[in-house]
């Protein structure tokens, strides 16, 4: 399926603490347009997937999520990493800093967890691509509203790369939307079992 390489997909060497920063970013940790909640959501809708390509898609970008939320949890947590208590208080991250102390935790920038409430998975091939497109495109408009505060470079570049590759998934799912349509149109003279495309 694929292979685990040990480092990011983009690099992150963020040099600058910068509490206030991290604070909105995790928003793409665990928040409702995030990288959790996209892999997560992809990653189920692939078993009611149709054809080869639609199920190939969803399991590649699903785990290429997986190394986006790597990517956005180093951002977090090296831009706390050398934060002081007082800045972190100043920056409203101080409830936060009490329940998880520097840690990683999914949630959005105002401290609410994760919820699977944030994926859906209709097992309407058709219904669930649809989803993706607006899913992708969300993505993409947050990381574009967190680059309007960024400043710092090793922010700004790590952002970007993010930014592009929604841009990226949004066109892998507009390509196989077009193939289950097609599929789904083409007259059978037999159906092969779903059975065949997941092992």
């Amino acid at each position: 399926m694929w292979a685990y390489e040990k480092f990011l997909q983009y690099p992150v060497r963020i040099k600058n603490p910068n509490p206030a920063m991290a604070k909105i970013i995790i928003t793409q940790y665990g928040g409702p347009d995030g990288e959790l909640a996209a892999s997560l959501r992809y990653l189920s809708q692939r078993f009611t997937m149709v054809t080869p390509q639609a199920i190939a898609t969803l399991n590649d970008i699903g785990t290429e999520e997986l190394a986006h939320l790597e990517m956005v949890g180093s951002m977090v947590h090296q831009l706390t990493k050398g934060a002081s208590l007082e800045e972190l208080q100043k920056f409203g991250l101080d409830a936060y800093y009490v329940d998880h102390g520097k840690g990683i935790y999914p949630s959005n920038p105002t401290g609410v967890p994760f919820t699977a409430a944030y994926i859906q998975s209709k097992g309407d091939p058709i219904v669930d691509l649809t989803e993706n497109l607006a899913a992708e495109q969300k993505a993409r408009a947050v990381y574009e509203y967190l680059l309007d505060f960024a400043d710092d470079p090793d922010v700004i570049e790590p952002l970007k790369f993010l930014r592009e590759r929604e841009v990226v998934h949004y066109q892998r799912f507009g390509e196989a939307l077009r193939i289950v349509q097609d599929y789904l149109e083409e007259p059978k003279l037999f159906i092969m079992p779903k059975t065949d495309f997941h092992k």
